[in-house]
């Protein structure tokens, strides 16, 4: 058939085809499809996989690619990686992508560094971390031995660890080498901290004490609760201590003369946790640079202003159930934005400008211990200790205090990090 004819009869066949309905349409196919040879088919073969298998995504504009990168969830995205080079450095460009992906595990995004293959290395990171929590192979156990009854109190700070035990001593060791550095004779320690020069704690007698690490010797005691005393901080440039008790109040002292300034009520449980610390934001009734006092009982976490009034009055009341159905626990974190808190249900945040809860994480058990990673802090070198779990055993065994030594942070929510319930993870 001549050229001539043949488009001729092609445009002929093609006007027809188009009146068809699909029914028909697909028949006419068949028909042709059975009367073509080897080399029709072969034709016909490739072309509809350049048809039915278009590359959308080499195809597309990247700003539309990157649109619709953002609609997948991060193991979609690293599989999808594995399909073709083209694929996996157009995933690995999206800076955005991977941001997100990041902040959906709760990070403070960096806006600053806009390097896609950074944010997918945190998120690798992250994920090969919670693999380890889920797997137990997260941390390196290394056991203390020396107290003679149970461990009750321990206060962690740059290396060095204090143990406050019913056998009336409190020790503090150097948990890079496990050795004891000091050991006191002091009454049955509920709380402990400690300094340089001075170990301060907490007792099921009710009172509070302060010695001195070189000479063993009692500094200063403060009287005046009728309960337990739970948590206590203090602050040396303030010259002041506060305290948490049973007796459902909260003390304030002079922490050189040892007299009590102020008893702050409104508490309705035992207070298992005090913070004082100073803000670093602003709101309508503190400012940066003020010192605030948290306390915290089953049910409420109450916020008072710790300037140079003492009789200050309560600001703020934090709850996470109106009928008190959830129980919040004495893991009280506050590092002058955010307050972090578990329960009995998971963890929860607020941001302390606001005071709205700006997080909620549910654990699948009680959450043992919580801290917050400041923001100046370098990044954990390997010999960083994060103090999580204390194994109570029976009286006249010896005692074990677990270490848990982090390989590197665990997850950052916000920067904070969760240590989930241990003896496993």
């Amino acid at each position: 058939m001549e050229m001539t004819d043949f488009q001729r009869w092609l445009e002929s066949v093609s006007t027809t085809f188009l009146t068809l309905n699909d029914r028909q349409r697909n028949q006419a196919l068949d028909h042709i499809i059975f009367h073509s040879g080897a080399a029709q088919l072969r034709h016909l073969s490739n072309g509809l996989e350049a048809l039915l298998k278009r590359d959308f995504l080499r195809l597309l504009p990247l700003e539309l690619a990157f649109y619709l990168l953002r609609w997948l969830d991060p193991q979609t995205l690293l599989t999808c990686c594995l399909v073709c080079k083209q694929w996996n450095k157009v995933i690995n460009s999206c800076t955005e992508v991977w941001q997100n992906v990041c902040r959906e595990l709760g990070w403070r995004i960096d806006e600053s560094i806009q390097d896609a293959s950074h944010w997918k290395g945190v998120y690798l990171k992250a994920k090969l971390r919670m693999v380890q929590l889920k797997d137990q192979k997260a941390f390196e156990t290394s056991s203390l031995i020396g107290h003679s009854a149970r461990v009750y109190a321990l206060y962690y700070n740059d290396g060095l660890l204090c143990t406050g035990s019913d056998d009336l001593s409190a020790k503090l060791w150097d948990v890079r080498t496990g050795q004891c550095i000091y050991g006191i004779q002091t009454h049955t320690c509920a709380t402990v901290k400690f300094d340089e020069q001075k170990l301060v704690t907490g007792s099921f007698d009710n009172t509070i004490a302060c010695w001195d690490w070189s000479t063993g010797a009692k500094i200063q005691q403060f009287r005046g609760h009728t309960g337990a005393v739970f948590s206590l901080d203090y602050n040396d440039e303030m010259d002041m201590l506060v305290s948490g008790s049973a007796d459902f109040t909260v003390k304030v002292w002079a922490l050189a003369a040892g007299v009590c300034l102020n008893t702050l009520t409104g508490h309705t449980e035992w207070v298992t946790k005090v913070i004082l610390q100073k803000s670093e934001v602003e709101s309508v009734v503190h400012s940066p640079g003020d010192y605030i006092l948290l306390s915290a009982d089953k049910y409420e976490i109450k916020i008072w202003p710790f300037g140079k009034e003492i009789n200050c009055k309560c600001l703020k009341t934090l709850s996470v159930s109106e009928n008190r159905s959830i129980s919040l626990q004495p893991r009280l974190q506050f590092d002058g934005r955010h307050i972090v808190c578990s329960s009995d249900i998971g963890v929860y945040q607020w941001d302390f400008s606001s005071f709205e809860i700006l997080r909620e994480r549910e654990t699948c058990s009680d959450v043992t211990h919580i801290s917050i990673a400041s923001d100046h802090l370098p990044a954990p070198s390997p010999c960083h200790y994060d103090i999580t779990i204390l194994f109570n055993y029976v009286a006249r065994s010896p005692i074990f205090i677990a270490l848990w030594k982090t390989i590197d942070r665990v997850w950052d929510i916000l920067r904070l990090m969760c240590i989930l319930q241990g003896g496993g993870i």
